[in-house]
C-alpha cells in the first residue's frame, strides 16, 4: 500500500514508474495498475532468490534514472548490480526481532543479511518512514546525513468520521493487523481479562490472519475470555472502516514497529489509539493527545487506558478528536511530492558520483 500510494502518484504526475515484485499461483507475470508496470518473479517466498537476476534484466532494458530499492525482510543489494543513481526505501530493520518470529536458522540469515547494510548501500540516498527507523540505520552505520525522513500518509477521505454511525455500546476494543507473534496480540487479550473485571460487557475484535491465531485462541479460552474475543478473519477495506469507525480504540501492542498505519487509519476515522512504547509507534500515536501509549508487553497498564477510556466518555470524544486532526496532517499528497524531491536528490547526486569516477 505504501508503494501503491506514493509511485501511483508519481505515475500520475508523469513518471514513468516499474515495479518488480513477488506473484503469486496464477499471478500474470505482467499488469498495470494505477499508472505501474508491474513485473513479477517468483513467490512470496522465493522472492529474493530470484529478484536479482530478474532486476539485471529489467534495469538493462529500461536503463532508469533512478532504482528504488524497498527492504522488505532481507535486502537485496541491488547497488551491486546498479552503478546509476539509487535510493532506498526502509520500512524498518528487524535486527533480534526476527528471532521472535522466525526458525532460528531463517531468523539468522535475516540478521546476517542486515549486518552490511551500510557498506553495500553507502552510495544510496536513504529515505525512512520514520525517525525510529532513522536511528536504526545511524545504528547500524548509515551516515545521518544520507537517511531522510518522509512519513506515511492517510487517506482522511476516505477514513473519516461518521456521526451517523455511533460507537459500539458496550466497551469494544479493536487490533487490526497480522497474528505474528511479535505483534504481541497476546497482550490485549491478557489485558481484555482485567479490563472485564470492571466492565462485564467489554469485548476484543480482531482482524487479520496469521499462524499465531491457534494460540491466541487458545490463550483467550485460558483467561477466560473466549467469548468476548471475536476473531473476524480477513476483513474488506469498507468493513475495517465500519470496525474503525464504531471501537472505542483500536490496540497495537507490538514489540516493533516502522510505523503503525493502523493507528493512523483509526485516528482518520476519529478513533484514539492505545499502542506500545516502542519504536516508531511513539511517532504514530501521541501520547495523551491521539491516544495512549503504555510499557511494552504490560498488559496490566492496558488494561489500566483502556478502562481510563470506558469510563469517560468526555476523555474518549477528546483524543478522538486529536486523532483526527493528527491525520489530517498527514497526507500521500505530501508524502509523495517528499518522495519525489528525495529521488531528484538522489539523481543528482548520482550523476555527480558518476562524473567523479
Amino acid at each position: 500500500m505504501h508503494l501503491h500510494e506514493i509511485m501511483g502518484r508519481l505515475a500520475a504526475r508523469g513518471h514513468d514508474v516499474h515495479l518488480l515484485a513477488s506473484g503469486w499461483h496464477g499471478a500474470p507475470a505482467a499488469a498495470t495498475l494505477d499508472g505501474l508496470a508491474v513485473h513479477r518473479v517468483g513467490s512470496r517466498y522465493g522472492f529474493a532468490l530470484r529478484a536479482r537476476g530478474a532486476f539485471r534484466r529489467l534495469a538493462a532494458a529500461l536503463r532508469p534514472d533512478v532504482v528504488v530499492e524497498d527492504v522488505n525482510k532481507v535486502p537485496l543489494n541491488l547497488p551491486q548490480l546498479w552503478p546509476g543513481p539509487f535510493a532506498l526505501l526502509v520500512p524498518h530493520l528487524f535486527g533480534t526481532t526476527a528471532f521472535r518470529e522466525l526458525p532460528a536458522p531463517l531468523a539468522a540469515v535475516v540478521w546476517a543479511a542486515e549486518r552490511p547494510m551500510a557498506r553495500v548501500y553507502r552510495r544510496a540516498a536513504v529515505q525512512a518512514i520514520s525517525a525510529s527507523t532513522k536511528d536504526a540505520l545511524v545504528g547500524r552505520g548509515f551516515r545521518a546525513d544520507q537517511v531522510r525522513v518522509i512519513y506515511p500518509g492517510v487517506d482522511t477521505a476516505r477514513y473519516t468520521p461518521e456521526p451517523a454511525l455511533p460507537r459500539e455500546p458496550a466497551p469494544t476494543f479493536l487490533y487490526v493487523g497480522r497474528l505474528k507473534r511479535y505483534k504481541q496480540v497476546d497482550v490485549a487479550i491478557r489485558a481484555l481479562g482485567m479490563v472485564r473485571a470492571r466492565f462485564g460487557n467489554a469485548r476484543l475484535l480482531i482482524a487479520g490472519t496469521g499462524d499465531d491465531q491457534p494460540r491466541l485462541e487458545r490463550l483467550a479460552g485460558q483467561h477466560g475470555v473466549r467469548q468476548a474475543v471475536e476473531f473476524l478473519g480477513y476483513v474488506t477495506d469498507e468493513r475495517k472502516i465500519e470496525l474503525y469507525r464504531r471501537s472505542w480504540a483500536v490496540v497495537l501492542p507490538s514489540l516493533k514497529e516502522g510505523w503503525g498505519i493502523t493507528n493512523l487509519e483509526a485516528a482518520g476515522c476519529g478513533t484514539p489509539a492505545v499502542a506500545a512504547d516502542n519504536s516508531a509507534l511513539r511517532e504514530s500515536v501521541k501520547d495523551g493527545v491521539t491516544g495512549y501509549l503504555v510499557a511494552t508487553g504490560d498488559a496490566a497498564a492496558l488494561a489500566d487506558r483502556l478502562v481510563t477510556l470506558a469510563s469517560d466518555p468526555a476523555l474518549l470524544a477528546r483524543l478522538g478528536s486529536g486523532a483526527r486532526s493528527f491525520a489530517e496532517s498527514l497526507s500521500w499528497e505530501r508524502t509523495a511530492e517528499e518522495t519525489e524531491s528525495h529521488l531528484h536528490d538522489a539523481v543528482a547526486v548520482g550523476a555527480a558520483v558518476g562524473r567523479e569516477t
